[in-house]
């Protein structure tokens, strides 16, 4: 068994981009650059691919589909004319050539041009809501268009919709207006609402199609290229020089900005993440799941950032600390919303391990939040996630807490050397997790160190966000049977990546910068021999949440790693909590289903997930006035059982108010960071589990 004495990184999720850095990315030289891809790739990916015409075909599908998800764009002619190509792109990428790439971008600069046209003549006349007509819409669909005549119909469609949302709002606007007896807003006529919709509409339309026909030849490239290595697996991936320097500077946790970090999928910005502590995080609205449609100054005109370049939209939402930013939002089941942020800066001390004390009934339960599994990876004897949380169970220990919860909620991951040293924390020596390489060489890393702090109750929470990391640290100790895991299944993630220098490994000219790449090495797997990738870890107490039946993490990638097993490690069970987590189950499910709010959470679920499966969307007024009135009273009755919901008192630790003396400003930063969660449901139903356990 090896006990790792080094910071590996499992680099979370996908690549995300937090909302502070713009970049322009440096081109490499093109015929070097998809040879040296290849060469990296077979050498050193867990998993190198037969790059032969089966692979050829998955590229050429991918990349037209990177270009034009929504089959807005290309026809079926377009497509067709691509073909003789579809077994030829392995042999052009080994030889450097991109006679493909150059085909299929020409193509779409040439329908980008005819679309221009129509939207302009489409948006100029006002649009019939009072006709039953819908909008059919299926992203998952294979079929393109086969006629100029179908797709143009498929614009107006779409551009209908979007005045009609538009419409809605402003007429809902006005209605709650009357009702207030607002005499300060000036009531419009139906006519001069649609023409306004529809001017909005145009201007964001303008807007798109601006940055659309200046999505540049390396931007292209790097989708081009890094088509190519989605194809070995969702988390291996180029980075051109710039892109490469900006990576490094987040991992060194120096953000500004708002405290989003983003994804960009499908055209659409997604939020990936929250930063804890940050303006997001403390303005509480806007979620991870989110997809952010357009951007504000303050009061001023939103822009639309649909199928922006994700540096531009970086640009929109940056600006000077004490302004605002308002962010239109889709969540998850459909709404739109409105979240005003005020800029400031992300103070990194927010993203370290923090604790406090859950008061219940004159006892005390112990609860620390770990937002990322962090290292220093300049100073081996610098700050770590691992030496945080020891430190924090210390403090809790010391105020006699009868149980520990330790929330791993929406943590995306980080160092896995922290992980072992942090689970040796809970059981005595043993292993952690087993690592595979390629060549199927498998090695044990564990805890070699007898001596364990924290005996006692533990539970840990986990939801579909938490990855990589978190999962390693779940699984082992859902496997000794040390702690009661609560929540949701986890994201799936069971694979290890690293950056390999492509200059380096390609033994490039000394002025030449190919970039690197983040390349998929190992897989990681439970001390039971199981894995996390595809499956994540399914908590021992399953907590309703509204997202829970909608397709997320690893499995909704295109490209995933397999699922397989090996043999289990050898492991004892000295702190074995069995029978405590079985009863803690059986009581949970029965709080549970006698609980309103959960009850009222498991009906959303049901309706949410019934919501992203629609094709068939109304172009009538009335009807859609109504669909959105329903999605007001849906939202209402849950905020309603929310306010309900029983205040949990949070203290800090009798260290944490030594540490804080008089300081007033950290006092607020803690007791504000306390008071966040005093309504979170899932935190008491974590306390009630502790009792049991």
């Amino acid at each position: 068994m090896k006990k790792i004495k080094y910071s590996l990184i499992l680099l979370p999720l996908s690549v995300l981009l937090t909302l502070a850095f713009c970049y322009r990315k440096a081109q490499p030289d093109e015929s070097l650059l998809s040879q040296a891809i290849l060469q990296v790739l077979e050498n050193y990916h867990y998993e190198p691919q037969d790059v032969d015409d089966q692979f050829s075909a998955k590229l050429f599908n991918l990349y037209v589909k990177r270009l034009d998800n929504s089959k807005r764009f290309f026809l079926q002619s377009d497509i067709d004319s691509l073909m003789p190509y579809k077994t030829k792109l392995d042999d052009e990428a080994k030889t450097g050539e991109y006679q493909y790439f150059d085909m299929t971008n020409r193509l779409y600069a040439k329908r980008v041009d005819i679309i221009s046209k129509w939207y302009t003549e489409i948006l100029s006349k006002p649009f019939d809501f009072k006709t039953d007509e819908y909008f059919d819409f299926n992203e998952d669909s294979s079929q393109f268009l086969s006629s100029e005549t179908e797709l143009k119909d498929f614009w107006r469609k779409s551009i209908k919709q979007q005045v009609l949302e538009k419409l809605s709002a402003k007429m809902d606007a006005q209605e709650k207006a009357q009702t207030r007896k607002d005499t300060f807003v000036k009531i419009k006529p139906f006519d001069t609402l649609e023409s306004i919709a529809r001017k909005e509409v145009l201007k964001t339309h303008n807007e798109w199609f601006s940055r659309l026909k200046k999505f540049d030849h390396s931007e292209k490239l790097n989708l081009y290229i890094n088509c190519i290595t989605e194809l070995f697996d969702p988390h291996t991936s180029y980075f051109p020089p710039k892109e490469k320097e900006n990576f490094d500077i987040r991992m060194s946790g120096k953000l500004e900005g708002i405290g989003a970090q983003l994804q960009e999928k499908d055209g659409f910005l997604k939020v990936a993440a929250i930063v804890p502590g940050s303006p997001s995080y403390k303005q509480g609205e806007l979620k991870a799941g989110d997809i952010i449609l357009k951007v504000a100054q303050g009061k001023g005109e939103p822009v639309d950032v649909t199928n922006m370049k994700i540096d531009d939209a970086i640009q929109l939402i940056r600006g000077k600390k004490g302004t605002e930013v308002r962010l239109t939002v889709k969540k998850l089941d459909e709404s739109l919303k409105v979240i005003p942020i005020i800029r400031d800066v992300v103070v990194l001390e927010d993203g370290f391990a923090k604790s406090a004390i859950v008061m219940d009934k004159g006892k005390k339960y112990g609860y620390i939040n770990l937002p990322t599994f962090y290292v220093d990876m300049n100073d081996r004897n610098g700050r770590s996630c691992a030496k945080d949380i020891a430190i924090e169970i210390q403090k809790l220990k010391k105020d006699n807490v009868k149980g520990i919860i330790l929330d791993l909620r929406n943590n995306g991951g980080g160092s896995l050397g922290d992980v072992i040293e942090m689970g040796g924390l809970f059981i005595e020596d043993g292993p952690i997790t087993m690592v595979k390489s390629r060549g199927n060489k498998i090695e044990v890393y564990g805890d070699e160190d007898k001596s364990v702090l924290y005996s006692g109750p533990l539970t840990i929470m986990v939801n579909e966000n938490s990855a990589s990391a978190s999962e390693i640290l779940a699984a082992a100790m859902q496997d000794y049977h040390r702690a009661a895991i609560i929540g949701t299944t986890t994201f799936g993630k069971g694979t290890v990546q690293r950056f390999i220098e492509l200059d380096d490994a390609f033994m490039t000219p000394d002025n030449e910068k190919l970039g690197s790449l983040k390349i998929t090495i190992q897989k990681f797997y439970r001390v039971n021999g199981g894995t996390t990738q595809l499956a994540g870890v399914i908590p021992d107490i399953i907590i309703p949440d509204r997202y829970r039946y909608i397709e997320y993490g690893e499995k909704d990638s295109e490209h995933p790693l397999g699922v397989d097993l090996i043999a289990k490690a050898m492991y004892s069970t000295k702190y074995d909590y069995t029978k405590q987590i079985a009863k803690a189950k059986e009581n949970s499910d029965k709080r549970i289903a006698q609980s309103k709010l959960f009850n009222e959470i498991e009906r959303l679920a049901q309706k949410i997930k019934t919501q992203s499966k629609r094709t068939h969307f109304t172009l009538n007024l009335d009807k859609f006035k109504a669909e959105q009135k329903q999605l007001e009273l849906d939202n209402k009755a849950y905020e309603e059982n929310v306010k309900a919901i029983k205040t949990m008192e949070y203290v800090n630790t009798s260290d944490d108010n030594a540490l804080m003396g008089g300081d007033a400003m950290k006092i607020k930063v803690k007791t504000d960071w306390n008071k966040a969660f005093e309504k979170d449901i899932y935190i008491q139903e974590a306390v009630a589990v502790l009792k049991d356990l």
